[in-house]
């Protein structure tokens, strides 16, 4: 979805039904403008970290795509991740002194082209989903009510928030 054009509006999508096209439309925007915020970044930037305890660049995009990850699975199909995806992106997804010691030394085709295949399959699957899945309810984050809905909004509202981060950071690098 790079249609550019039509990036600031909120409407229907060919291919996906009336309130799955809102969600993407509010997917793209949030996507894009991670993407503009991370443009022209060197390995070097995307591995900075601002002290020890912080993640990098890198590390938050990457978490992007893993946090996509676990929610395909959960809302999919109705699972977590197993042992062999934990191994894949259980860094990336909870970060810390894990995601520190493991993502580093990629460049920005590396994780945009993580993000985009990740981001190609929810919205293959998207095609095959209807506005009632979007409703559909079951226990989650400590037996609350959530649906799908919520869960995709959480997806992208993550993303936001971490971007932010990433232009704090992008405005402190030193090199």
């Amino acid at each position: 979805m790079n249609d550019t054009q039509n990036l600031l509006l909120i409407t229907d999508i060919p291919g996906y039904t009336q309130q799955i096209s809102r969600l993407m439309s509010m997917m793209n925007y949030a996507r894009y403008t991670t993407l503009r915020c991370v443009e022209g970044l060197t390995t070097e930037q995307l591995d900075y970290r601002i002290d020890e305890t912080s993640n990098s660049i890198g590390a938050l995009l990457l978490h992007f795509a893993a946090v996509e990850v676990a929610y395909q699975l959960e809302t999919f199909e109705h699972r977590d991740l197993n042992e062999d995806e934990l191994r894949i992106w259980g860094a990336a997804l909870h970060l810390g002194d894990e995601g520190r010691a493991q993502i580093k030394s990629h460049n920005l085709a590396y994780y945009l082209n993580i993000l985009h295949e990740v981001r190609s399959k929810t919205y293959e699957v998207f095609k095959t989903k209807t506005d009632d899945w979007l409703y559909e309810e079951y226990p989650f984050w400590r037996d609350q009510q959530a649906n799908h809905y919520f869960m995709w909004y959480h997806v992208f509202e993550d993303e936001i928030n971490h971007r932010g981060q990433i232009r704090w950071m992008r405005k402190r690098l030193p090199l």
